[in-house]
């Protein structure tokens, strides 16, 4: 499996690490507490971790609903970030024009679940500095993201992530299917388990989607168990008022004890790799 460096993150399959942060900026003093918090929470618990926010969501339920502070105001954010907590950032991208304006600024381009299929997105994210993430669409089956890992491939990339964030199940549910971490796993790249978008209720809500935050960590378990390299979460000091993605956002409090199960689990099965299975 391809192993490489996201600041002082190494990813690969052999230490769990966490991608965490909130949804969205909603604006820079909420943002750089939730960095400044997790920087805390990393040092403490020794966690690998990587700040997690988007300057614009596209993919919304509704005209009105919260978008972000727009490319200029969260570039000048995340340098702000970066120098106070020296975190690698991960973001969203969701045009070709915008790879060029964020490319330097942040560690890791995210390609978006809904957009994992523009040939064009993931060719400009997969040849500008530093790694790319791919998210697996909620329409794709996990072999699929082997012809958009070539599309990466393409370009001479070899720092890429591919995130699981569940099926679409019917109206407004989706389902984890944890044999898909094994499969992709297979292509040859570090995977990382979104367990937040993965309890989405999409377009539950009244004119926004919904969620169940409760069963995030036991996914997360799961996750680890079938082998993840890593984790996503999206987390909020106050999920229940923020302004994007707050019903499956896990709180703060929540992260010490998740961290300590998802590490109870890795090692649990680090000490069970050498069993054979039929």
């Amino acid at each position: 499996m391809r192993h490489f460096q996201v600041g002082d993150v190494h990813v690969s399959g052999n230490n769990l690490f966490l991608i965490a942060g909130p949804c969205v900026i909603e604006d820079e003093k909420s943002c750089l507490e939730a960095a400044e918090f997790l920087a805390k929470f990393s040092e403490k618990q020794n966690v690998p971790l990587i700040f997690k926010a988007s300057y614009d969501k596209a993919n919304r339920s509704s005209v009105h609903s919260f978008r972000g502070v727009g490319i200029r105001e969260g570039m000048r954010i995340f340098k702000e970030i970066r120098r106070s907590t020296n975190l690698p950032i991960l973001t969203d991208i969701h045009s070709v024009e915008d790879v060029c304006k964020i490319s330097g600024t942040v560690d890791v381009l995210q390609v978006p679940a809904f957009m994992c299929r523009q040939t064009d997105l993931v060719v400009a994210a997969s040849g500008a500095i530093g790694s790319v993430n791919i998210k697996k669409g909620q329409f794709l089956s996990p072999w699929e993201m082997d012809n958009i890992i070539r599309k990466a491939e393409s370009t001479g990339k070899k720092n890429i992530m591919i995130t699981e964030r569940g099926t679409s199940f019917g109206y407004n549910n989706l389902v984890s299917d944890m044999r898909s971490i094994e499969i992709m796993k297979s292509f040859g790249y570090p995977v990382v388990f979104d367990a937040t978008h993965s309890v989405q209720m999409p377009g539950a809500g009244v004119n926004c989607s919904s969620g169940e935050r409760h069963f995030a960590p036991l996914l997360a378990r799961c996750a680890v168990a079938a082998g993840c390299s890593g984790v996503f979460l999206e987390t909020y000091k106050d999920p229940d008022n923020a302004k994007c993605d707050g019903p499956n956002a896990v709180p703060w409090d929540w992260l010490e004890d998740i961290w300590a199960e998802l590490k109870a689990v890795e090692y649990a099965v680090w000490k069970t790799k050498s069993r054979k299975f039929p």
